[in-house]
């Protein structure tokens, strides 16, 4: 199984990235890892607010 990062960019939003792979630029980890489906179902728990941070404001 592989591994996955969940990662969050400056606009606050999230996506996974996987765990072997050198996280992008403009985005940092969150703190969460896992399989797949265990990242995908954190990000759903955790991004109430689907708008841009910008957006927000």
């Amino acid at each position: 199984m592989s591994e996955y990062l969940v990662v969050l960019n400056d606009e606050e939003q999230y996506s996974i990235w996987a765990a072997d792979r050198p996280v992008p630029d403009g985005w940092r980890t969150e703190g969460f890892s896992g399989e797949k489906e265990a990242c995908l179902a954190h990000i759903e728990e955790v991004w109430t607010d689907m708008r841009p941070l910008s957006a927000r404001h």
